[in-house]
């Protein structure tokens, strides 16, 4: 079940990813499960990344962006053209403390 975040937290969070550089890219093959275990990964490590999604058509990009947080459980912070910023928080101590409201 992907991560249910407010407005206030899509907010903050694309304020913490403004500088970030895409960790992850989604090429011509889609979203297969290798992609996703390196998803896995990075959100493990980081909680807060950026993927770039090389999709042809914005129906494409759309389908691969919702099966990223479908597969990983990460909640889509934003997107914008071809990057999405995903966010989950870890298992144990989490880095990104979210406000409230």
């Amino acid at each position: 079940m992907p991560t249910a975040l407010n407005n206030a937290q899509k907010r903050y969070l694309r304020g913490l990813a403004h500088d970030l550089k895409p960790v992850l890219q989604v090429g011509a093959k889609g979203v297969t499960p290798a992609v996703l275990a390196e998803l896995e990964l990075a959100l493990e490590q980081h909680e807060l990344i950026k993927v770039r999604v090389a999709a042809p058509d914005r129906e494409e990009r759309d389908a691969w962006v919702g099966a990223l947080v479908e597969g990983s459980g990460a909640g889509l912070a934003g997107r914008i053209g071809h990057v999405a910023i995903l966010y989950r928080p870890r298992q144990d101590k989490p880095l990104v403390i979210l406000p409230r409201a």
